[in-house]
């Protein structure tokens, strides 16, 4: 039998139509889903239980539910300035990087972090933890205290969320400025068991596991 043009163009088309492969990307894995928010540029207040709690001021803000735990990601620096109930200023912190976990209500700041309450203290390390549920402060790196009254340093800080009732141990020093004298809420341990005084804190954000 002998083959027209036309059903030989009808041929290799259906041979084409045959041999053609679909390209089709891998479904969105949930894991690398992207922010569900981010901002830039930002200056806000932000409230707990119907009360001003702090006031946020950054370069970026970064929401993100796809990780576990979810998170508040503020890669390029944070100030933070946070209210007691009557709107007044308590105290400044400010560090390079924090993370914010939501559920937990736990603050994870790194590089840089000051702090300073309107009682004059000053308070400065590498790593600072501020979980809000337990009202309390804490840091497992050296970090420096300096209040009106004295000044400290040491590898392990713990305090409530005022900073008017205070632990830093393995200390390296405690210079008292203008005399001999206890300050109601100063409290020094001279080199305590480190392991001990670690099992005493939640674990830290850092060691857990995340997606």
């Amino acid at each position: 039998m002998k083959l027209t043009p036309c059903i030989l163009v009808l041929m290799f088309a259906f041979l084409a139509c045959q041999e053609r492969q679909e390209h089709i990307a891998p479904a969105v894995n949930p894991k690398d889903s992207v922010s569900m928010m981010v901002s830039y540029g930002v200056n806000t207040l932000v409230s707990d239980s119907g009360m001003m709690k702090y006031r946020i001021v950054a370069e970026c803000w970064e929401v993100n539910q796809a990780k576990k735990p979810s998170r508040w990601i503020f890669e390029k620096g944070l100030f933070l300035e946070q209210f007691d109930p009557t709107f007044h200023v308590e105290a400044y912190i400010q560090c390079d990087t924090a993370y914010y976990f939501d559920q937990e209500k736990l603050w994870e700041l790194r590089g840089r972090v000051r702090v300073r309450n309107v009682e004059g203290l000053r308070f400065s390390s590498e790593e600072l933890f501020w979980d809000q549920n337990r009202h309390e402060l804490y840091s497992y790196k050296y970090s420096h205290l300096v209040t009106p009254e004295r000044e400290m340093e040491g590898t392990y800080f713990r305090s409530n969320e005022r900073m008017t009732n205070y632990t830093i141990t393995n200390s390296k020093g405690s210079f008292v400025k203008g005399g001999m004298g206890e300050n109601e809420g100063d409290s020094i341990l001279a080199a305590p068991d480190t392991v001990k005084a670690r099992k005493r804190l939640p674990t830290t954000p850092s060691a857990k596991k995340t997606q």
